[in-house]
């Protein structure tokens, strides 16, 4: 027997018609090249939204194809996010900090017909635009005095194609399973691979971002995110914003700027930000120097990479709860969020320190498992280590025109690639990517706990550890630094820093310094370069 619920589509029309009904009056202010501070309504949006929706469907374009964005954090990328999903059509978000031949690569096999993008990335575009035969035309995202000169064909202005267009629009009926995104993995492999989301998939995992363990974002909060739209979505603000009714306060090409960033969380009275690590560490460098505070915020959610203590910890001088978080694009990105900090007062200093390293427990919705290199299930006793594998309504069952992959080589689970440890109660600790990880005499050194300890070093700006060939062990660490400016601190120090903190054997052999630590599109340090730069070395007899 079935029970006697409405079968309503869950659409991301849905939240928009919400988000206007019952959210109309709350504001969406951003930061744009052409206005630093614009400021309007979720009406106003909505309404603006359904005359791009009509401008679009003048072109000859069919339900499922792609329409792509290359664009900061504003309102009207915003726009074009639901604009071009409710029309029943894909939004395609590309990463402006890819290489150009990634970013050709993308639209080409996305088969992009139009793509929207930012007057900061025209030269990009008109580079690489000869190479991406199938787009039918370039928007961008600006107004007509502010449009680039440019002999290209088919180049339109965003507000041009707004004027004189209805703001009135019958949006389409959508199947809840047809796809409204698709973002591609940064790649720092072989090219990039393509993840679809669908309509469903995304409003469920807007509910579990808004749970109060995960984001917990209510119509009280005003939010800041920092992690870009071309970045999973923005870790799926743009959506859980509008259905909680949360104020958006949006950076545009400022996300990395830590004075702007100060200003707006103090002027607009942000409550809640996400971002990657590297942002927080530009918005404290602000603050020490400044000697400003953020009196409003009360939590960042931090995820990308690794969080360091020290981040962590200097938060706490201003009051900000520091929420770890991890997923992956694959992931929608959500899958496990750390939220101890509200419990901080049932702990003791040192178990607190501990707790918060882990990127926490699963979101209800995510299932975890960890296996051993046959596949066997490994235990949740917080010391087996194994590959993390998961699976759930917001996790891709495979990749957009790619047939098979090794990471969904088990039947309805997704190898993440990380290797961790889960404890008793489904703290989930990521200690390595399956490819970075160390073997020193067969057994296994955590690359990121390392590096988390040697950022708490005050002369370490950035730290990362990588595997070297030893003639007795096989591999032992090598720290790779980059100093804090002015900073004078020596191996030694370091390495007596690091005693007692870690395992002793765990210990580089040798610290090397270098002055710029080289990163992926999304932020993350990039190890297979740092292999590249430290190929011959090796560590001192």
């Amino acid at each position: 027997m079935q029970g006697l619920m409405m079968d309503i589509p869950l659409t991301i029309t849905s939240i928009m018609r919400h988000a206007e009904r019952v959210h109309g009056a709350q504001e969406i202010v951003s930061v744009t090249r052409d206005n630093p501070r614009h400021r309007y309504t979720y009406a106003d949006s909505f309404a603006r939204t359904r005359q791009l929706a009509n401008a679009m469907s003048d072109w000859d374009l069919a339900s499922g194809d792609r329409i792509a964005t290359l664009a900061w954090n504003d309102y009207r990328h915003f726009e074009a996010y639901y604009a071009s999903a409710c029309s029943g059509y894909v939004c395609h978000t590309i990463n402006p900090r890819l290489f150009p031949e990634q970013i050709v690569y993308i639209i080409n096999h996305a088969e992009d017909q139009y793509v929207f993008l930012d007057p900061d990335f025209w030269p990009l575009i008109e580079k690489v635009a000869p190479e991406c035969t199938g787009v039918k035309g370039w928007v961008v995202m600006t107004t007509p005095e502010h449009m680039p000169e440019t002999s290209l064909e088919n180049v339109h202005c965003y507000e041009t194609l707004m004027e004189g267009q209805s703001d009135q629009f019958d949006w389409p009926d959508i199947d809840e399973n047809s796809a409204c995104a698709l973002c591609y993995t940064s790649g720092t492999t072989g090219n990039p691979k393509g993840v679809l989301y669908s309509h469903r998939s995304t409003v469920l995992h807007t509910y579990a971002t808004l749970m109060p363990d995960s984001m917990n974002i209510s119509s009280g909060d005003v939010i800041l995110p920092i992690v870009p739209m071309f970045h999973v979505n923005a870790w799926g603000n743009p959506y859980a914003c509008p259905v909680a009714g949360a104020k958006m306060v949006m950076p545009g090409n400022k996300m990395g700027d830590g004075p702007t960033l100060a200003a707006l969380i103090n002027e607009e009275g942000v409550t809640m930000s996400a971002g990657v690590p590297t942002v927080w560490l530009n918005l404290l460098a602000h603050l020490r120097s400044s000697g400003e505070r953020v009196e409003t915020l009360q939590r960042v959610v931090v995820g990308g990479s690794a969080c360091p203590l020290s981040v962590m910890e200097e938060f706490d001088a201003y009051g900000v709860d520091t929420r770890h978080a991890w997923g992956m694009t694959e992931m929608s990105p959500l899958g496990t969020s750390n939220s101890s900090g509200a419990r901080r007062h049932q702990f003791d200093s040192e178990t607190f320190t501990n707790m918060r390293l882990n990127v926490g427990q699963p979101i209800y919705g995510v299932e975890v498992k960890i296996t051993d290199d046959d596949n066997n299930e490994l235990p949740w006793d917080g010391v087996a280590f194994g590959a993390l594998k998961v699976r759930g309504p917001w996790i891709c069952s495979s990749y957009f025109k790619l047939d098979g992959s090794s990471a969904h080589e088990e039947e309805g689970w997704f190898e993440t690639g990380d290797v961790a440890t889960i404890d008793p109660r489904g703290n989930v600790a990521i200690t390595d990517r399956t490819k970075d990880v160390i073997k020193s005499g067969g057994e296994w050194i955590s690359s990121i706990e390392v590096e988390n300890c040697a950022t708490g070093h005050p002369g370490v700006a950035e730290a990362a550890v990588i595997g070297r060939i030893h003639p007795k062990w096989g591999e032992r660490p090598l720290l790779i630094v980059v100093k804090n400016e002015s900073a004078d601190v020596t191996s030694d120090e370091l390495k007596s820093f690091l005693d007692g903190k870690i395992a002793k054997w765990w210990i580089p052999d040798d610290v090397q310094y270098i002055d710029e630590m080289p990163h992926t599109a999304t932020g993350k340090i990039q190890k297979t370069k740092l292999r590249d730069i430290f190929e011959d070395y090796q560590f001192p007899a």
